[in-house]
This record gives structure tokens, sequence and C-alpha cells, in this order.
């Protein structure tokens, strides 16, 4: 059973839904989005900025705010599109800090912009010093979950569950659901080395001592000899060993990349990015046999009916 309610004030509306809902999550740099058409009557009353529930058989699954509205006259209803508190990350700021961890800017930016906090697992990396004038909120925390990544070869997610604010390893979120042949009953799937494959890295460092561009190479011959030299360069990021960095760079890019989308999965709340699910798969040019993560998750629900569209990455597949 799906509930939807909206809190305008001190009312809690629950109004006549057109047609389902759809709910939008996406890993990197997106807040959830939530999607609905009601009907207008006199008592329906809404506004930008109202609070918007989402329960699935008692269960709490989304909590956001109305930031769209689009009203139809002829059939005299209303589509809403409401945001988790992550939209609140689109905001703009300045920030100039120094020996903190992803978890601690993550803290340092929802104390600032009064968002609610839930599970903060600790990214333990802590970044020597960083500048970051103008950005978005979303590419300051990004940019330091970044700097992690290349430290420590840990990936962590951002997202918002029911109104709480997460980072997450993605060790630990691990879900015990099984994917095979009998349950992809339809997918998309392809393999890459267009873009987004490298299997030679180079960062280049100024060296302060002898005015030169130090440069640090990580490859792989093999690889070079089956595709020919795919080369991605950049500088050496603040606070990052450059040797690190360019050995973090090639675990990551190494392979081809694969993109896997499977359409109409039976729901499972669960689905949603930085959690993996266990594949058992054979494809043309690869076996599956690994936990696979989720990247993109659309929910729809409708006609007492729940499914989920989801891509996936991990194992032998790029994050990027």
């Amino acid at each position: 059973m799906v509930d939807v309610y909206i809190k305008n004030g001190e009312n809690l509306l629950c109004p006549s839904i057109v047609d389902g809902v759809k709910l939008n999550y996406d890993r990197v740099g997106v807040c959830g989005k939530f999607e609905f058409e009601v009907y207008l009557d006199d008592v329906l009353s809404v506004t930008h900025g109202d609070g918007v529930i989402l329960k699935v058989d008692n269960v709490d699954v989304f909590y956001g705010f109305i930031f769209i509205l689009k009203e139809n006259p002829k059939k005299k209803t209303i589509k809403i599109t409401a945001y988790d508190q992550l939209r609140y990350l689109k905001n703009k700021e300045s920030y100039a800090y120094s020996n903190m961890s992803a978890s601690d800017v993550v803290r340092m930016i929802a104390n600032d912009f009064r968002l609610n906090l839930g599970i903060i697992d600790d990214t333990g990396y802590k970044i020597s010093s960083r500048i970051e004038e103008d950005k978005t909120l979303f590419d300051i925390i990004l940019s330091a979950l970044d700097i992690t990544l290349k430290n420590t070869g840990r990936l962590y997610v951002l997202y918002d569950d029911f109104g709480k604010l997460m980072l997450r390893d993605v060790e630990n979120l691990l879900l015990d659901v099984l994917i095979d042949a009998d349950t992809a009953t339809s997918f998309d799937y392809k393999s890459l080395i267009d873009s987004g494959a490298y299997n030679k890295i180079k960062i280049t460092k100024q060296n302060d001592d002898t005015g030169l561009q130090d440069t640090f190479i990580a490859k792989d011959s093999e690889n070079m000899n089956k595709w020919g030299i795919l080369q991605w360069v950049e500088k050496a990021d603040d606070g990052i060993n450059p040797a690190n960095q360019a050995n973090t760079l090639l675990s990551l890019y190494n392979r081809p990349k694969r993109d896997f989308t499977l359409k109409k999965v039976c729901g499972d709340l669960r689905f949603r990015p930085g959690f993996s699910v266990l594949m058992f798969l054979s494809l043309n040019d690869i076996r599956l046999k690994n936990y696979m993560m989720i990247e993109k998750a659309t929910h729809t629900f409708k006609d007492d009916v729940h499914f989920v569209d989801v891509t996936l990455i991990g194992g032998d597949i790029n994050v990027n």
C-alpha cells in the first residue's frame, strides 16, 4: 500500500493520487526526486517548501520538500516534484579548511546549512588543506570524497534516508539480494573502451626545488598491447601522494567501461545508489559472479505494483 502525505503548515494532507508515483535516485551529485500528480479540490492546499512523505506498507521511504508545481486546469490536477534535503547541496559557498576528513566536511556543511544528519561513517583520511571558492556544496563534498578515494581506495556514498543525511562506506551496504538469469529477464548491456577506460595514467607535479614538473606513471603493459595506449593525464591533487594517485586511478579505469541496466525488476525499497546486490550472469565478454553496486534507481508504484529500473556498476565495472 502506497501512502503520500503533504505537510502544509500544521495540516497533514492525504491527497488523491493520479496514476501512480515515481521515485528517482542517482549516486553522484544528485538529490532524490519524488514525482506524483494529485487531483485539485477545495480542501487541497499546497505550496513550495511543503513537506512530502512517502510510505509503502507503513515503511518510511521518502521525506522531502515541494520545489515544482505544474497545474493542469483541464484535468483539474497538479503535478508535484519534491526533492530530499540533498537539493540544498546545490547552494554555493566558499570554504577554506585544513586537517579535516571528508566526513568532517559533511558535518561542517550540514551544521552551516541546517541539514539533519544520520549515520556518517568515518572516512579517516585527513585532507591537509583545501580552498573551495564559489562552489556548490555538492562539489565541495564530492571533491573531499574524491581526494579520499585517491588516497585510500575507499568509496563512500552520500544520500538522504527519510530526512537524514547519510555518508556510508559502500562496503557496509551489501544487500542479501541475488540477481541471476531467472530474475534479470530484461536488461541492457554494453561494454566499451572508447571512453572512461585507461591503461596508462600520468600524474604531474610541480617540483619547487628544480622548477620543473615531476611525472609519475602507472601503466598496464598487457592491456596497452591489447588495446593500444589509452592515456589519462592530470595534475597531482593537493595533499595526495602522486604515485598513489596514479596507482589508484589505474586500478579504477584499467578495464572496459560497462553499462548494465536492469528493467522492471520486482520492486525492493532497499534498491538505491551505493547499495550492492549479488550478480550471477553470463554476458558476451564477462561472467559476473560478484557484488555490483547500484548507480541509479527509478522506483515506480502503480496499481499496487512496485517495480524498479536499476543501473549497476562494480566488480569489473568502472566507478566513475
